[in-house]
């Protein structure tokens, strides 16, 4: 799992480490200005400000459940990496076998679908290129995006951290478009994902 101060915890046959990545804490509160950090950039023009939170969920190709205890952390490590390199701010990355779940701080000029663009692919070329799957490893085409009201913080940040929980009980297809109900999104159950072959 990556956290957004950046830790990720790593087990492997030698132990655990912890790997930090970046100094951004999500909790941490100005005593000033009484506003959490997330999500919100100064930019040098006046009286510019924003906070848009964003919930991102896509899947491994055919849903495949390949992404391993062995590796995952490591992986959801460099997506959040990917992710805070474009600008944006990553709170938590964290999924189960068959899909990731991405709540960001979204740099309002960057847009949604090039940010996906961007992990999904630099993520997908690290794992290959490190061989961490048996096949040649694809990210299932598309993804959810979600967006959250400040109040909504805490409570989206636990949902994620509980997936392996959450996943005990819920199909990730389930879990997929009971996101899509919740949020009104039209869509059509025959195109949102590919059978596993």
């Amino acid at each position: 799992m990556f956290r957004a101060d950046g830790s990720v915890k790593c087990k492997s046959s030698v132990g655990t480490t912890n790997i930090v990545a970046t100094d951004f804490n999500p909790l941490m509160i100005s005593n000033n200005k009484k506003l959490s950090s997330i999500g919100t950039v100064h930019i040098n023009m006046a009286n510019t400000y924003h906070q848009v939170y964003i919930q991102v969920v896509f899947a491994v190709k055919y849903r495949e459940a390949v992404i391993t205890n062995e590796w995952k952390s490591l992986v959801f490590g460099v997506i959040g990496n990917l992710i805070n390199e474009t600008g944006c701010k990553t709170i938590i990355v964290n999924g189960v076998e068959d899909h990731v779940h991405c709540f960001i701080g979204l740099k309002p000029t960057v847009s949604i679908s090039d940010l996906m663009k961007t992990v999904k692919a630099k993520s997908s070329k690290y794992i290959n290129d490190h061989h961490l799957t048996k096949s040649r490893f694809e990210w299932q085409e598309g993804y959810g995006a979600f967006s959250y009201s400040h109040s909504q913080i805490n409570s989206v940040y636990k949902y994620i951290v509980n997936q392996e929980e959450h996943h005990k009980k819920q199909t990730f297809k389930e879990e997929y478009l009971e996101f899509l109900d919740k949020f009104e999104v039209p869509f059509d159950e025959r195109y949102i994902f590919e059978d596993l072959k």
